[in-house]
């Protein structure tokens, strides 16, 4: 007898939180690392949040709630989607759920079936595949480059459909790429899917993050059709700096399969810690005024950033419009060595980073990209100029 599900194959632990948890290690052993791995907020959750969150433990909010979520942040989630995006849903075509991330694999859960087919732009989040297998359906990964500045195009869009797609993926702004779509982007794609029987998965978890004056928009206000194809993915985790709290939401026009979600949550995890749904509420219904400023402090630390990579001999890369990452082309370093030992790409890379220069950075390969290595810009000035001096310091010593 088998010991693991076949479902198990191929399928790796999160790649991200096994490197966050050597930069850790490394920590406790007293070395002074900086990493750029992580892809949360370094910003402490707002006080008012936090606030919200003692008083429910007053009050003695710590019961169970209903599976979907308690009906008052439900109601905060669509009248959040509304103002910000100008998309109504009744609040009963919302579940919270255990960040977004649950809200994904549940998703997947609910309309995949074996060998269906979900096209993922590459570079892409790194959960995603694995997702989608643990579902029993099948990656396809449609690859964009630096000079499309990692955005698909119609054409490429149409190429990839098959008979057998059943979801396509859109992440704005993307992790790892940090590239956005502005609303003529968007529209162009959605002519694409306007009259396909696909759904379209609108990963939003950095909607909150833009740059450079832009604003977001969803691909759901294309048209009825497009409305009706479309679940907006979303979370409190980036933009309230509330990663932990592990609260997240789906928006979904089907009620069919909105209640099949709920149901998959019901019978597995159960609602999302009370406590932390009350949170949740109050940053959805306060002042959006340390979001602001959060968002202003990220654009401050990008451009710090961009210009200290901009001096480094061969690296690649474009200004990315949202989230909070570079995802830079360091391959003009592979196939040089460092006392014997031969960088053959991107995990080699990282690994040498780490032990020579005490910094860290997340391989390419895990997002789809051997090419690439991603930074998050999420820690402080000083940190992000030390780190990045660290880098270009090892790097010089490659031969």
């Amino acid at each position: 007898m088998k010991d693991i599900a076949v479902r198990m194959t191929g399928v790796p632990a999160s790649e991200t939180l096994s490197i966050a948890a050597k930069v850790q290690e490394l920590k406790k052993q007293g070395k002074d690392v900086i990493s750029f791995t992580v892809g949360e907020p370094d910003f402490d959750t707002p006080s008012h949040i936090k606030a919200a969150a003692v008083e429910a433990i007053e009050q003695g909010f710590t019961k169970y709630t209903p599976g979907a979520g308690i009906p008052e942040l439900r109601k905060a989630v669509s009248e959040r989607i509304e103002q910000d995006y100008g998309l109504h849903y009744d609040w009963h075509q919302a579940v919270v759920t255990n960040g977004s991330k649950q809200g994904i694999y549940n998703f997947f859960q609910v309309v995949l079936n074996p060998g269906d087919e979900v096209i993922i732009p590459s570079p892409y989040w790194v959960s995603y595949p694995a997702m989608v297998r643990l579902a029993q359906g099948k990656p396809i990964f449609l690859k964009t480059t630096l000079k499309e500045q990692f955005k698909i195009t119609p054409q490429k869009l149409k190429k990839a459909i098959s008979k057998r797609t059943k979801i396509f993926i859109l992440n704005s702004p993307s992790n790892p790429t940090g590239a956005f779509y502005d609303p003529a982007e968007l529209e162009a794609l959605a002519e694409v899917l306007e009259d396909q029987n696909i759904w379209i998965l609108s990963d939003d978890a950095y909607a909150g993050i833009v740059f450079d004056g832009k604003t977001f928009w969803s691909i759901a206000k294309y048209s009825k059709k497009i409305f009706q194809k479309t679940f907006i993915l979303g979370t409190v985790s980036k933009s309230y700096a509330m990663t932990g709290w592990r609260v997240g939401f789906v928006l979904g026009p089907q009620p069919k399969i909105m209640e099949a979600i709920e149901v998959i949550q019901s019978q597995s995890t159960s609602g999302v810690n009370s406590i932390a749904q009350r949170a949740a509420l109050k940053a959805l219904t306060a002042s959006q005024d340390t979001v602001k400023a959060m968002v202003k402090e990220f654009e401050l630390r990008r451009n710090v950033a961009l210009k200290v990579i901009s001096e480094i001999p061969g690296v690649r890369f474009f200004t990315p419009q949202g989230a909070f990452y570079i995802f830079a082309d360091f391959s003009s370093y592979y196939g040089k060595k460092y006392r014997g030992q031969n960088i053959k790409g991107s995990i080699a890379l990282c690994e040498y980073l780490l032990n020579t220069g005490h910094v860290a950075l997340m391989p390419g390969v895990y997002f789809g990209d051997d090419h690439y290595l991603r930074l998050s810009f999420s820690l402080d000035i000083q940190k992000i100029e030390t780190g990045l001096e660290r880098l270009a310091q090892s790097l010089k010593q490659l031969e």
